[in-house]
């Protein structure tokens, strides 16, 4: 995968935003860490955020599911990001299906203020319904990642997020014992069908 790295000639202040999108345990928090640590090395100044909802490995870290991490803030609310950002060139921001619809607006705004902003987040939820406020960045966006993760039924390329707990709110924040990975094929609503998957 290839780095986008600012080209040659254009004004000092352009910006832009990146979304890498998937579904659960597709890579998302990795690939948005690899891309931070490149700019780190760079030497260029990193803001890293994530929603207050997501305690699932760390308070003060965004961690993949791997165990990869790097620091990062802690917000409830979308406009703090913007009181965290001064003196900042690279924003990456994390699980972005937890933040509120302001969150396409502040990256707009940042991009123009010649910031590199980062995005990962699903862009599906478990119900295969496009997760707000992720369709409008994808929208905005320069460039787009689409990640894929393996089938936990079949082991063909997984676009969809299963849900095994028996749960119908739309947030449920978890991990390997909450979702799982499927493809087109092996993925359902049906609840009934879902149980019959679901580990002890």
């Amino acid at each position: 995968m290839v780095d986008h790295i600012p080209v040659k000639n254009l004004p000092d202040a352009t910006g832009w935003i990146e979304v890498i999108c998937g579904s659960m345990f597709s890579g998302k928090t990795e690939e948005l860490i690899r891309r931070l640590r490149r700019a780190q090395i760079a030497r260029q100044r990193v803001a890293i955020f994530k929603p207050l909802i997501d305690t699932r490995y760390s308070d003060n870290r965004i961690v993949s599911h791997s165990g990869v991490s790097l620091p990062s803030i802690t917000v409830s609310h979308t406009s703090q990001i913007l009181d965290n950002v001064g003196g900042v060139d690279v924003i990456g921001i994390d699980e972005a299906q937890f933040y509120d619809i302001g969150l396409i607006r502040i990256c707009e705004d940042l991009a123009d203020r010649g910031h590199r902003i980062i995005v990962a987040g699903l862009d599906q939820d478990y119900l295969g319904q496009p997760f707000e406020p992720m369709p409008q960045l994808l929208a905005v966006a320069e460039y787009i990642t689409k990640t894929l993760a393996i089938c936990m039924v079949c082991g063909n390329p997984a676009n969809r997020t299963q849900r095994i707990a028996r749960r119908e709110e739309r947030v449920l924040v978890g991990a390997e014992d909450t979702y799982e990975a499927r493809c087109r094929n092996c993925w359902t609503t049906n609840l009934d069908e879902v149980r019959r998957t679901e580990k002890p």
